[in-house]
């Protein structure tokens, strides 16, 4: 047995080379920004924590979402690299010095999920993100399709044990569908729906943005009387992103204990994020979807965060997971490390 207090080979050569300390960003174990592995049992003084979702059995288009905490946390190793190898950042597109440093993540792998058992995965969804939140600790899921909200949702409030939360929904899609004759009660698009009929939440709490495409017939009477929040991609284009993301957050924080965002990456035209299930034309900017994490970023009331539906198999270019991940990055940038 080695002698715990002698130096081994691989200590000594990491002390006496220059740069063995940088990992380079396809080097090493994908954890998101190459944070600390723990447990969601073991993560009470973190500032957040990430969970994976690997679930897409809820699509109703494309799969391949399963694939996206992977891909997510593969990309964002770029950032983290670029941390440790320049000794701290400045972002140019805020002008604001970034310590990576400052930012307590960790990263506590994917929640099981059961390919053919919606309903055990939803389960374990609710118990993991409920775990992490009941510590004090912001969750991070990764998806998986985007049915996985609701039950993320769910466990955020039990974590936290609020009475009333308000959602964000960055999406292409209102996921507002109670019933479907082919999929049911219980599929991505229904996720919305679910949230909002629940205890703790009503459409009154619920702001969606830069819905686009085509929904039911008379949806905007439905938003009217149910007090939605809907902001569609032409209310983006006449009013600018900004200003329309500080409104969604105040529509829904009034009453409510705290906020969870949900990012659909089909929320961003397919020309820039072609790897997601259910593309729709005319989506955010690359730069409009950077400026929703901004501005989210900078809000506390927020305090649960998830990005779905990326499905890395649709884009050989890889854009689609760089983008998924730099949007989180931002997010947790302006959050815990600006």
């Amino acid at each position: 047995m080695m002698d715990e207090r002698t130096e081994t080979r691989a200590e000594a050569f990491r002390d006496r080379t220059t740069g063995a300390s940088v990992e380079l960003p396809y080097a090493g174990i994908d954890t998101f920004l190459k944070s600390e592995i723990r447990s969601p049992s073991d993560v009470e003084g973190a500032d957040a924590a990430v969970l994976g979702v690997p679930y897409d059995g809820a699509v109703s288009n494309r799969p391949g979402a399963r694939y996206g905490p992977g891909a997510i946390r593969e990309a964002s190793a770029w950032w983290a690299y670029l941390s440790g190898y320049k000794g701290g950042l400045t972002n140019m597109r805020t002008g604001r010095t970034v310590d990576f440093d400052a930012l307590d993540l960790v990263d506590c792998g994917d929640v099981p999920v059961f390919p053919m058992d919606r309903e055990t995965t939803a389960e374990s969804i609710t118990a993991h993100v409920a775990t992490v939140a009941a510590q004090g600790t912001m969750p991070v899921l990764l998806g998986g399709d985007h049915y996985c909200t609701f039950p993320s949702v769910t466990g955020f409030v039990e974590g936290v044990d609020a009475d009333r939360v308000g959602v964000v929904q960055i999406d292409a899609h209102t996921d507002t569908v109670a019933e479907s004759p082919v999929f049911g009660e219980h599929f991505h698009g229904s996720s919305t729906h679910h949230v909002a009929d629940s205890a703790f939440c009503d459409y009154e709490h619920v702001a969606q943005v830069g819905i686009r495409g085509y929904e039911s017939p008379a949806f905007f009477e439905f938003a009217e009387e149910t007090g939605l929040s809907l902001y569609t991609g032409a209310d983006i284009e006449e009013r600018g992103i900004a200003p329309v993301i500080e409104e969604a957050v105040d529509s829904v924080s009034e009453g409510a204990d705290a906020v969870y965002v949900t990012f659909d990456i089909d929320a961003v035209d397919p020309s820039v994020a072609p790897g997601t299930g259910t593309p729709e034309p005319g989506g955010l900017s690359a730069a409009e979807a950077l400026t929703v994490m901004e501005v989210l970023g900078a809000r506390t009331e927020v305090g649960a965060v998830d990005l779905m539906e990326v499905a890395p198999t649709y884009d050989p270019t890889e854009g689609t997971q760089r983008l998924a991940a730099y949007l989180l990055v931002t997010f947790l940038e302006r959050q815990f490390a600006a």
